[in-house]
């Protein structure tokens, strides 16, 4: 089995990092150049940013960062937020980025998803999914960073993601992003039955405990989260030794 993966989140407004709850009351919290070497130094497997305001704005994405970030740290990152063309896309990976998050942009143009995978690589592109529950068992999909319904049903979308190239699926929940309660177990598995690419569950760690459930078998194999680093709440060492007592299958930290 491969190792799962753990991944701060950087929000990254105006060149700071930024925080809210329910992608509401957005807060400011750190330099992410700084804050990127600290994850990086406390055994984080991967980072991602996402400009929150970029699509929204309709701006071109903080490129000056992109290339700060790499030339700071020495794992895998990945950006998002204000990708429309696949002019970015190569501005992005040719700044330095491993990989590149598409959401708006893919649902208003779900060609641009197989395009870009066609060009720089599956591993590279991945479809970042906003969702909320609109009745029980069922969430669609949101777009310009949480603020707009596309009507669109998660799970469909996610398979098509998926079929169009996508090589890694997060799945954003907005019901419990920032509340500290735990992932969206239900919604994680739910899309996770029905593909077979790998799946970044977002929204809602405040706990070691939340980590455990949601990188168990078959629900999620990466686990994203942001405040509870951020804030110091949890320190990403403990948390992998934690995880490994857990029996599960984690990368160590040199």
């Amino acid at each position: 089995m491969l190792a799962k993966r753990i991944i701060p989140c950087l929000d990254v407004d105006k060149g700071r990092v930024v925080k809210g709850k329910k992608f509401q009351d957005i807060k400011d919290v750190a330099d992410p150049v700084e804050l990127a070497m600290r994850y990086n130094n406390e055994g984080a497997d991967e980072l991602v940013f996402y400009d929150i305001t970029a699509s929204n704005e309709e701006r071109n994405i903080f490129l000056d960062m992109v290339e700060r970030v790499a030339a700071t740290i020495n794992i895998p990152f990945m950006v998002g937020g204000g990708i429309r063309t696949i002019d970015d896309i190569y501005r992005v990976l040719h700044s330095g980025a491993d990989k590149v998050s598409i959401n708006s942009a893919a649902i208003t143009n779900p060609t641009l998803i197989e395009t870009a995978a066609a060009k720089f690589g599956t591993q590279c592109i991945v479809l970042s999914i906003d969702a909320k529950e609109t009745e029980p068992g069922k969430w669609h999909v949101y777009q310009n960073g949480g603020r707009t319904n596309t009507g669109i049903d998660a799970l469909e979308w996610a398979i098509q993601g998926e079929q169009l190239g996508a090589g890694e699926l997060v799945i954003n929940s907005i019901d419990v992003d920032g509340i500290k309660n735990g992932y969206n177990l239900t919604l994680t598995k739910a899309i996770a039955d029905q593909v077979n690419v790998p799946i970044v569950a977002s929204g809602g760690a405040g706990s070691p405990v939340h980590f455990q459930q949601v990188l168990r078998d078959n629900i999620a194999d990466a686990a994203l989260a942001a405040s509870v680093f951020h804030y110091d709440l949890i320190n990403i060492a403990s948390l992998k030794q934690y995880l490994t007592q857990q029996n599960i299958p984690i990368r160590s930290v040199s």
